[in-house]
């Protein structure tokens, strides 16, 4: 999940796709890679009673199975503490520093568990949003229809392709996300509309709505579907589920590529 806007709904999706996917059956791990450390304790997790936390693997100082965590939900998430952010810096002292997430994945034994890997990323393209961007097969980037959600999209999708050509050739778009959506607003119809003109396929069939129990939820340290499985945001995301569990069974499209005759995904 990347998007180095502020306030888009990244950890909110990581969160509660994480837990409609490992709901519908599938197994899941949950990296929390932002300081801040709200997917942390959106599932519940404590950071103050973190012993050993994604810092910690980073720096290769435990093994991934030292900081996994079971949650409410089912699925496994890696968290973070603020010890976090001076790991953003001892990263600059490394070699190869946009390589080690990727390499700390290739080393755990544990990750052949599961099916999916979601990364919930930083609100920046620092150092641990790269290394996520070459860890990862695919990147879904959660937006406002805003006008500025315009702006910074191309500036992320313009890091992504650099990665792609210099670091991870393996990695495609899984789609962008419309969240807090409201179709009562003229703005959001006319950037959803110049989305889906210029992305297609790419654009998720799914929109997220602003929803008060997506915002609550997190308090009580659950995903919406446990907080509330009627709500619109917990329904919301369990399609979203569907969706993209049914593009992963479709065969491999190519960067930036949408679907033969697709008018919208």
């Amino acid at each position: 999940m990347a998007n180095q806007k502020g306030g888009v709904g990244k950890t909110t999706t990581s969160v509660n796709l994480s837990a409609s996917l490992s709901l519908s059956g599938h197994k899941v791990l949950m990296i929390d890679l932002d300081p801040q450390g709200n997917a942390t304790n959106g599932v519940g997790v404590d950071m103050s009673a973190v012993k050993h936390s994604v810092r910690d693997w980073l720096m290769q100082e435990v093994d991934l199975r030292d900081i996994l965590r079971p949650t409410a939900a089912t699925f496994d998430v890696a968290p973070c503490d603020q010890d976090l952010t001076a790991a953003e810096v001892e990263l600059l002292g490394v070699s190869r520093r946009e390589m080690r997430l990727h390499e700390c994945l290739a080393a755990a034994d544990a990750v052949g568990a599961y099916e999916y890997v979601i990364m919930d990323c930083p609100p920046a393209l620092n150092i641990l949003t790269l290394n996520a961007l070459v860890a990862a097969d695919s990147v879904l980037i959660p937006m406002q229809c805003e006008y500025y959600a315009l702006e910074g999209l191309s500036a992320l999708l313009n890091t992504v392709e650099q990665v792609r050509r210099r670091a991870n050739p393996r990695i495609t778009l899984e789609g962008l996300l419309r969240t807090m959506y409201d179709p009562r607003n003229a703005l959001t119809i006319e950037v959803s509309r110049q989305l889906m003109t210029h992305f297609g396929g790419k654009v998720f069939r799914t929109v997220i709505p602003r929803n008060i129990r997506l915002a609550e939820a997190p308090s009580h340290g659950l995903p919406a579907i446990l907080y509330d499985r009627h709500s619109r945001g917990a329904i919301a995301y369990m399609a979203l589920a569907v969706e993209l569990a049914k593009a992963a069974a479709s065969p491999t499209r190519s960067w930036g590529q949408a679907p033969a005759g697709a008018s919208g995904r």
